[in-house]
Order: structure tokens, then sequence, then C-alpha cells
């Protein structure tokens, strides 16, 4: 490789090794933070015990309705601790609300014999402090705890209240019962979602705060931000701008500047395909197809926020309900931008190498089958999960439960085993010869550390990071936080660093062997923006544990680290305008404008989607406080996934779709950049019309009115005008989807018919 012969860049060297010492320490201290995680999560009682002596709630109660509410998928239609699906409810600050409301009467019927609303302002406000003292005064850390008359009733109403509500349909609220629960089980969930939501109001043994930071905001019960939100907010804007500055100084100093150094022009050379490229074709039509699907189920899924009995007449929440098409549409964004990146990583890796290591094809072509088999089992598994046709083994084949882990465990593992067999295969096309495998890897563990090292370690990261999400491997965790923290570590992880790390590297090494920058200035670029990334990404990652029982020590971490994330995403999009220029300077003889028109957008996307909606309004503590779990969440969730990854996908498609192409097949690209603007101006409508203004308006209500209200029917029936809102962006992108789609079977269609060596395309044989 040209690398082999180059002399390595002494700013590269010293960046590499801080970008080493960042990685340890960042994941040393995420290492700590789990430890002191376990250790101050809510505990589990053994027993709930009302004053007459009467049981209420078992510790095995607690852990087998954690259970329930996975089996049920109940995550995909509400939240708890505002984690899951924001259409429903959040169950924990709806059952404290109700629990605070149904306290309230039965001490105003025991200490006045009338309803609460009968008595004077003077006797409500002495009931509110009474109740308050109540649930803020319940010892968690007590093996058995014993509840003061008022509240022990009231928490056998509300269950009986929920139990109710699992098991009984409702279609004005787009709800068709827990098909995987029955009384019995019901009444167990019910347990554990009344548990949950007393964890958000009993205080901690020092009494600073309850178990979650007192969020939810809900004035009823006396829950506001804690001081410590409070101070980091205020503190991490301090920090971001100070790191801003020494940022931007460090760039112009050792990364912009004139690029005189030697060009490398591997994917200018086209050359006959290899037989493992020739079978990468069929992962790219799986990509198409999957990605309408996620597009159709979205579709289906925002009608429920508008018209909640019917779609236009059709009663599909009786076939497809609501927590199963939101299932469907997590988890199938995952599903195609994986497989395109596994797709294109293949593909490239022997143009990068110029050969071919033996049995590359048959292994090529073994992967997409068992994927392709993994993917489908898990789906199918988790809409049989959730109406309750697994039912005794659904934890391993049904629905997991928990919001983007959909996937039965049997079918995790295959996804991680083949997220690993991935690793392999790029690693041995990159380096198909024995002699190269073996100086490679020396290479890469004595640290003498090449782009093509990050671009396969990039798809190692992938992988081993998913295996976090299997924790515990062969059962439930007892408690939510602890699952909720490992889910984080997949979730945030994947996207923040895992995602980030490989979207650095092979848009740099793209940028490198197209002959717009040199080795030495990609190679800079590359671990300067890494150790941003693994500072903000990594240890960010506690912006989403603030609330959900993990510990104080989030908010100062979680806030600083969090906020940082803009940074590097603003460096993406400084090197994506000096790209556009480079290419511009070409005089039209690039010919990756189309794929690099994409990677470029999803610089943009990043930059906008996850810096300015994600690190710049809403992470701060003080701020997510109040917002979290709201509409401006999924504006950030929607702007950055496909913004970012979403468009870096579909451009690393169209780059290969190029290479294969050759100098012999035309290549239009019109297509492509009609379905590019189309995606585009759809997010812009989906922000403008519909994400923001439900967004902010909700926001206002759960400052004004508590978050119960603000996630209740009766705030979104306030925007259903804006629901509807979303179809002008649904239909572009439909439109773009379809075209798209049809641009990629058109590019594909003639090198199937062509010989291979006369026309260098992919084939899906």
């Amino acid at each position: 490789m040209d690398s082999q012969n180059y002399e390595k860049d002494k700013v590269s060297s010293i960046l590499k090794w801080v970008l080493f010492g960042v990685a340890v320490v960042s994941f040393c201290i995420l290492g700590w933070a789990a430890k002191v995680t376990y250790s101050t999560v809510p505990p589990q009682p053994d027993k709930f015990i009302a004053e007459s002596g009467e049981l209420l709630i078992t510790g095995e109660d607690i852990v087998a309705g954690k259970g329930g509410f996975q089996k049920a998928g109940l995550m995909d239609y509400g939240s708890l601790y505002g984690m899951g699906s924001y259409f429903g409810i959040d169950y924990t600050a709806e059952y404290l609300k109700q629990l605070g409301l149904r306290t309230d009467e039965n001490i105003a019927m025991s200490r006045y014999g009338q309803p609460f609303s009968a008595l004077s302002e003077d006797n409500q406000e002495s009931i509110k402090r009474e109740m308050r003292r109540m649930l803020k005064g319940v010892d968690l850390t007590k093996n058995e705890v014993i509840l003061p008359t008022p509240l022990a009733d009231a928490v056998k109403s509300v269950r009986q209240d929920i139990v109710t509500f699992l098991l009984t349909e409702n279609p004005e609220i787009g709800w068709y019962g827990a098909k995987a629960l029955n009384n019995e089980t019901a009444a167990i969930t019910a347990n554990f979602l009344i548990y949950s939501s007393i964890t958000t109001v009993a205080l901690r043994p020092d009494g600073s705060a309850s178990w979650t930071q007192n969020w939810p905001f809900e004035p009823l019960v006396g829950n506001a931000p804690t001081t410590s939100a409070f101070n980091w907010t205020w503190i991490s804007y301090a920090f971001t701008f100070l790191l801003f500055g020494a940022v931007i100084y460090i760039y112009e100093r050792f990364l912009n500047h004139r690029d005189t150094s030697p060009r490398e022009h591997k994917l200018i050379d086209f050359r006959p395909l290899t037989p493992s490229q020739r079978k990468v074709g069929k992962y790219f039509i799986v990509v198409g197809a999957v990605f309408l699907t996620q597009l159709a189920v979205g579709v289906l899924m925002a009608h429920y926020y508008s018209e909640r009995t019917s779609f236009y007449g059709f009663d599909i929440g009786e076939y497809l309900p609501f927590n199963f098409l939101r299932a469907m549409h997590i988890q199938t964004p995952i599903v195609w931008i994986g497989l395109s990146w596994i797709g294109a990583a293949l593909f490239l890796a022997p143009a990068i190498s110029k050969s071919e290591a033996k049995g590359q094809g048959f292994l090529v072509d073994l992967l997409f089958w068992v994927t392709l088999f993994v993917v489908a089992g898990g789906l199918i598994g988790n809409y049989l999960g959730n109406i309750n046709v697994i039912d005794k083994n659904w934890f391993w084949f049904g629905n997991q439960g928990l919001s983007y882990i959909e996937l039965g465990r049997f079918w995790q593992i295959g996804f991680f085993v083949g997220l690993l067999t991935w690793s392999v295969l790029v690693f041995r096309a990159l380096w198909p010869e024995k002699g190269q495998f073996f100086k490679a890897a020396r290479e890469f563990i004595t640290g003498n550390i090449y782009l093509e090292h990050l671009l396969w370690a990039a798809t190692l990261n992938i992988a081993l990071l998913y295996a976090a999400g299997m924790v515990p491997l062969t059962g439930i965790a007892s408690s939510f936080s602890i699952a909720d923290f490992w889910r984080w570590w997949v979730v945030h992880l994947w996207v923040e660093q895992s995602f980030e790390f490989f979207t650095v590297a092979v848009s740099a090494y793209l940028l490198m062997e197209t002959g717009l920058v040199s080795r030495t200035l990609a190679e800079r670029a590359v671990y300067f923006e890494l150790i941003l990334i693994f500072l903000g990404g990594v240890l960010g990652t506690g912006h989403h544990l603030y609330w959900v029982g993990a510990g104080s020590m989030w908010i100062p971490i979680g806030s600083m680290f969090s906020f940082i994330e803009v940074i590097p995403l603003l460096l993406l999009i400084i090197e994506s305008i000096q790209q556009y220029r480079l290419i511009q300077g070409t005089g039209g003889t690039f010919k990756y404008n189309l794929a690099y028109l994409y990677i470029i957008g999803a610089a943009f996307w990043n930059f906008v989607g996850a810096g300015v909606f994600g690190g710049g309004l809403i992470n701060a503590p003080l701020v997510n406080y109040y917002e979290h779990g709201t509409f401006l969440t999924l504006n950030h969730a929607h702007l950055a996934l496909f913004g970012a990854f979403g468009l870096l996908a579909l451009g690393l498609i169209y780059y290969c779709l190029r290479y294969a192409a050759g100098n012999h097949t035309p290549f239009t690209e019109k297509t492509g950049y009609w379905a590019f603007w189309m995606y585009n101006i759809g997010l812009l409508s989906w922000m403008v019309l519909h994400f923001l203004p439900i967004g902010f308006p909700q926001l206002a209500a759960v400052y004004e009115h508590g978050y119960a209200f603000a996630r209740s029917i009766e705030f979104y029936n306030t925007t259903v005008l804006w629901q509807w809102m979303r179809i002008p962006g649904d239909v572009l992108f439909g439109v773009a989807g379809i075209i798209m789609v049809w641009d990629f079977i058109k590019k594909l269609k003639p090198v199937f018919k062509a010989p291979e060596q006369e026309q260098g395309g992919i084939s899906t044989n």
C-alpha cells in the first residue's frame, strides 16, 4: 500500500497518542461511573406494606413487573423516566400525579370527611403538604417499607386503574390493549410502574433530591429542578465556549493550511471488480427495500397522533398496533444504515488494497444471507411477541422491549456475530495477503497507525459496543436504571462515538483516495476530530442518565461533555465546505459529485441535528429537565439519524455505484440529485411545520402545568393541526425514496447484463 512508503507526519503522531490517552481515560471514567451507578440506583425493597399490615408490593413483583413491561412493548407506546415513545403517556409522570391526587383525596376524607375539592384553600394546602411529606418520606433503602394508610389506599386504586388501562382497548387514544398480558401479569406490571413512580419523588438518604434528581417536574408533589442542575448548566455553557476557542486555535494552527503534500488516487483509477465486490449489489437492493418499509411504517405511526381510531377509515390498530409500528420504525433504520455501511466497506476495501483475499466472495455472500435471516427473524419476532404468539420465550425470540434494542436476545447475538464477521472481512479485504495481514496487525498493535487502520478500527468499534446491549446476557436486568444505562451504551455510544468514528474515518479516506487532500492533512483531521468525539461521545453519554435514577454524578459529567459534542460536528461542516470548494476546483472532472453531495449534506445535518438541536438546544441539565421526552427530542432524533447517518449511508452507496460503473457504463446523476434535495426539503419541512411547532408549546406546557400534562392526550389534542402538517415532509420523503431506489436498481441493471471484465460492474450472483 502507498501508506507503507509514507513518512509519518509529526503532528499526526502527537495527535495519535493524545487520542489514545483520551480514549483510555474516557472509558476509564465511564467504567468508574458504571460502578457508581450500580451503587446509587433506586433500591428495590423486599416488601411495601400498608400500616394495616396488608402486603401491597413485593420485590419479586418489581422484577417480574419489569419483565411484563418489556414483554408487552410498553416502552414503545409510552415512556418510563421519559425514555421510550413520545406518543403515549409517561408512566412514571402520570402515575406519580395520580398517586398525589388520590392521596390528597384520601387525606381529605379521613381528616374532614369531605372531598378535596370541597375544602377551603387553607385546608387544601395543608393536605398537599401532608401528601408531599408522605411521598417524599418513603424510604426505599429499607427492606420493608410501611406506607401510610392514605398513600397505601392510593397505591391500590391506582394499581386497579393501570390494570384496567392495560387490558382495555381504547381506540380514542390509539391504544389496543397489551395483548401479551393477562389479569395477573398486568397487576404485577402495574406494581412495577407504581414503584417506578415512587422513585421519582421518594428522597435519597441524604435528603438532597429524589432518586431521579426530582424529575419529572410536577408541582403537585413538589418536584422541581435541583441546584446542581441549575449550576452545571451555566458551567457547561462557559466550558463549551472556552473549548470552542481552543479548538479553533488548534485547527487553524495545525490543520487549516495549504496542502502541498503528495496525493493518492486509488479510487480514481477504475479497475475490474473482484468476486467479492460483485456480491455486494444485493446488499444495496435490501437497503432500498428496508428504507421504503421504514418510510411506510413511519407514515402509519405518525397518523396515530392525528387520527387515532383509523387510517383513513381502515382500522390498522387491530392488526398493527402503535407499539409494534414504533418498534419497526426505530429498528429498520439501524438495519438499512447498517447494511449500507457493511456493503460499502466490503466493496471499498478491495478497491483500496487492489487485490482479493481467498474466498472473500463466498464469505461476503454468507454474511449477507445470515444477516438477512437474523434481521427478518428479529422483526417477525417483534410482532409475534407483541401479540403474544411468542409467550414463554419472548425474551429470546420475541420483542425484548427496550427502545431501540428490540430484537430478542437470540437475534441480537446473531446480529453481534454478524458485525464481528463484517469487521474481520473488512480487515482481510484491506490486507488480503498473509504478509500484509501480519504486518498490518503488528503496525496496529505497536501504534504505527495509518488511516487504513482507523477505517478498520471503526468497524470493530461498532461491533464491540453493540455487545453492551446484551448485559446481562441470559435475562433481564432487575433494575430499569441499570438496563437503561447499558441501553444507552448502544444507542448513544453507537451514534455519538462509533458512528461518528466511522463517519470521520470513511469521509477522510474517500477525500484522500480521490486526490482532494493529502494523507498528511487527512490523518491530522481524523485524529483531531476523534479526540473531540471520544470526549463528547463517550462521557457525553451521561446526558441521557440525568433523570433515570443513575446518580447525581451524571449531571456534571453528562452536561460538561455532552455540550462539547457540537464542536467536532462544527469541524465536520467546516471541512465539508472546504471539500465542496476542492470539488468545484476540479473543473468538472471529479467523478464522485453525487456521492459527495450526500456526504456533505450528512455533515451539515450532523451539525444541525446532532449539534444545534442536540448538544446545543436540549442537553443542558436545566433545559433537559423540562424538555426531556418531548417533540424537541423527536426533532433532534430525526434530523440527526437520517440527516447525519442516513445521508452518509446513501452517499456511500452512490460512491460504490459510481466506481462500479467505471469508464464504460453511463452514470447519470440527475435522479440522485432530485432525491437529495427532496430529502433535505422534507427534513426542513418536518422541523418547521411539525416538530418545532409542537415541541416548544409542549415545553411551555411542562413548565406551566407539569410533565404529566404535557404528555397527556389533552395536550396532544391541542396539536392536531401541526400533527397533520407532517404530511408535506412525508410526501417528499416518499417520492424521494421511491425514485432513489429506482435509481439504485437502474444503475445496477446494466451491470448485471454486461461482461464483468469489460463493464466493471456489481452483480447479485
